[in-house]
């Protein structure tokens, strides 16, 4: 049996609505149903509300994808996907490079839609920023799309105080997500909603699919709490949308959003999820299988398409979303560039930062100031040192911002120059953010300010790192420069023992692909640590702080600090031929590899010194220079670090010696600690003599 469309001259504008509805859907079961993978049932659950906020609502040109005066849209139930390459596809979402240039070809074709979850698709399995034009952010993990969301929302109130002038808004953006039960569930989005509702993000929309379904089952088997309740108790508007067909309704909801001042809004959606023909309802199973070639078939006989054409998009599709989606947002883009171009004439500074920011580049000068320490022995903690660093940086670099989860003082983040300001809802100027104890949606809402063009950063104690891990391998996944600092790296916290000091998080982080991370070992490596990750621009980098002081190193007798852009150097050597053993070190233990080759070398022992901070810096660099560092003719190695000495073979070869952690630490003074596991001069210069002898 076939269904014939009719004419598209003769439709209504409910109509070709309701047609544009069902050809999200009916892409969606044809992708789904050809890969043998994915959700249709959230797609077809859905398909009104992204048909609204695309077509009816969103200020978006589809030409211009990274115009910085957009409405974002994220999904945060990224396993819904096909919603969002149905409508990146129907409105003709032009594709951009990675030098932001539009190139004239669509986002996401029709034969992508066809390679569903196939290898070099632009419409894989889940939303992937850095792969598709119109992505917003990297979904899937769930929690982390709604989370980010609020980086975005604060990114956008930042940018409007600083930039917007009287009749000059030029920035003045919504944010819309969609999420769904699993990611309320999530505790990342407990910490974001608290915190937005906080701050009071009037611009930002989280519409939430109410339908019960997880993966397991109904939702009563383990999310029966009153979720308006506990928004209104965060300080959020909270609305309800009873029928997630009636699109009148859902557009009415979400105009109430733009009118609500001084909070979020929170629209609850009521939907059931979508399993083939309105016969068959199994709600469980139709979130993660295809429906199957019958239920396909009955699923288009009841929205009146033809039951045995494949991705097919009836005549007046394309048209009908260029009439709305295309023409609001093209109008949208036109009338902002005009008025950019008269705030350039009038702000021309200011029209220079923002353009400066869109291609994350740097204002001339950016690295002016930065401080340069003399030696001293009694020498200046890793994080002091950072906050000196800090505050030049936010001066210098007008978009450079963040902050701490409740650690501001002791990561030495609060940035002192007057003017600097706190980030809160009355006062939006603020470079000041304070992130509460959360730091899972901390690390989300630092990505989500990057993917805004802001420069941020979060901080807390390196042992935290945990809770933020999630989103920091999506900052790397989605090759943002959002900054992590960290302080508190190894034992120098001591009497508060194992459970604040960090043992396996720096071989963690470093298995994390395209994540840089650098555990500086002196004042100046520390300033020349943030010299490179400030220019990374598709690269997220974490910064490993110390606690304690370590010595300033004379930078007369050793190496300049700036090896460090070269992620290992040769810090120290001795006179009188090549070298017999090599320690490598890096953080706090630097400044324990040099004792030891001061002792050495007083014994007629020629050793080296290596810095290594970073070890995805250093294998980025030639194997020339990798080599005059280590040279392969050297056996002879001994690697110092307050770490899981995983790894670490690859730098002193099978008969090395490593001195590092295979236990946990403990409660006690640190000196008692270091004693304890060997971290002491004599027992690395005990060690790179056995290593001769092994020579």
């Amino acid at each position: 049996m076939s269904t014939a469309i009719a004419p598209v001259e003769n439709l209504s504008t409910a109509q070709l609505d309701q047609l544009c509805i069902n050809t999200i859907r009916t892409l969606s079961i044809d992708a789904v149903q050809q890969a043998n993978s994915g959700h249709p049932g959230t797609p077809m659950a859905l398909a009104p509300l992204v048909y609204t906020i695309w077509n009816r609502v969103l200020k978006f040109d589809p030409h211009d994808p990274i115009w910085p005066n957009r409405d974002r849209f994220v999904l945060s139930n990224g396993h819904a996907s096909m919603l969002l390459w149905s409508a990146l596809h129907l409105t003709g979402v032009q594709a951009v490079n990675a030098d932001y240039e539009t190139l004239g070809q669509p986002s996401v074709t029709l034969d992508d839609i066809r390679h569903f979850r196939q290898l070099n698709s632009k419409a894989p399995g889940h939303p992937e920023y850095h792969w598709v034009s119109g992505v917003e952010t990297t979904t899937g993990p769930l929690g982390q799309g709604v989370a980010t969301s609020v980086g975005m929302a604060i990114a956008e109130k930042w940018l409007a105080r600083h930039y917007n002038r009287p009749d000059f808004d030029i920035f003045n953006y919504n944010i819309y997500t969609v999420c769904g039960d699993g990611c309320l569930m999530e505790g990342i989005a407990s910490e974001a909603a608290s915190l937005a509702g906080h701050l009071g993000l009037d611009n930002l929309c989280w519409i939430y699919d109410n339908n019960h379904i997880t993966i397991e089952g109904n939702t009563r088997i383990a999310f029966t709490e009153d979720v308006q309740t506990r928004f209104i108790a965060y300080g959020w508007n909270v609305l309800r949308v009873g029928d997630a067909n009636d699109i009148d309704r859902i557009e009415q909801a979400l105009d109430v959003f733009r009118k609500t001042k001084g909070r979020p809004t929170f629209i609850v959606l009521d939907s059931h999820i979508g399993y083939g023909s309105p016969h068959k309802q199994d709600t469980a199973a139709a979130h993660g299988e295809p429906l199957g070639e019958d239920e396909v078939r009955l699923c288009k006989r009841a929205y009146g398409f033809p039951e045995d054409a494949k991705f097919f998009v009836p005549e007046g599709v394309y048209d009908h979303f260029t009439a709305g989606n295309g023409k609001r947002g093209a109008e949208a883009r036109h009338k902002w560039a005009e008025l950019f171009e008269s705030y350039r004439t009038q702000y021309p500074d200011l029209a220079v930062e923002v353009e400066l920011m869109q291609k994350r580049e740097l204002p001339t000068g950016w690295d002016h100031n930065l401080p340069v320490f003399p030696a001293d022995a009694k020498g200046i903690a890793g994080r002091d040192a950072s906050a000196k660093v800090l505050n030049v940086l936010a001066q210098n670099i007008p978009w450079f911002l963040g902050g701490s989860a409740d650690l501001g003082p002791s990561n030495k983040t609060l940035f002192t120059y007057p003017g600097a300001g706190d980030f809160q809802a009355d006062t939006p100027e603020g470079k000041i953010l304070h992130f509460g104890i959360r730091e899972h949606a901390m690390a989300a809402i630092v990505n989500g300010l990057s993917l805004s063009k802001l420069r941020a950063f979060g901080a807390t104690f390196f042992i935290f790192s945990d809770y933020a891990r999630p989103a920091i391998r999506l900052a790397a996944l989605m090759e943002l420069p959002s900054n992590f600092v960290f302080t508190h790296d190894a034992m120098g916290d001591g009497e508060d023992g194992p459970t604040h000091q960090p043992i396996e998080h720096l071989i963690s982080l470093r298995a994390i692909p395209g994540l840089i991370t650098l555990r500086p070992g002196d004042a100046n490596e520390v300033v020349e640590a943030y010299r490179f990750m400030m220019q990374l621009r598709h690269q997220p980098a974490v910064l490993a702080l110390s606690r304690q002081p370590l010595p300033i190193l004379d930078r007369n007798k050793y190496a300049p600090a700036s090896g460090v852009a070269h992620g290992a150097y040769v810090l120290a050597e001795a006179p009188g031929g090549d070298p017999e053993v090599i320690i490598i070190a890096s953080g706090s233990e630097l400044s324990l590899a040099i004792a030891a080759h001061e002792t050495l070398l007083a014994e007629g022992i020629r050793s080296r010194v290596v810095s290594m901070p970073s070890w995805e810096i250093f294998e980025h660099q030639s194997q020339a220079y990798r080599d005059s560092v280590l040279p392969p003719t050297m056996k002879a190695r001994l690697a110092v670090e307050q770490g899981s000495i995983l790894g670490w073979e690859r730098y002193v070869g099978n008969s090395g010696r490593v001195i590092g952690m295979n236990t946990f630490g403990a409660s006690a003074p640190l000196k008692e600690l270091q004693k304890k596991f060997g971290f002491e001069p004599n027992q690395v210069v005990m060690a790179a003599k056995e290593q001769l002898k092994k020579g």
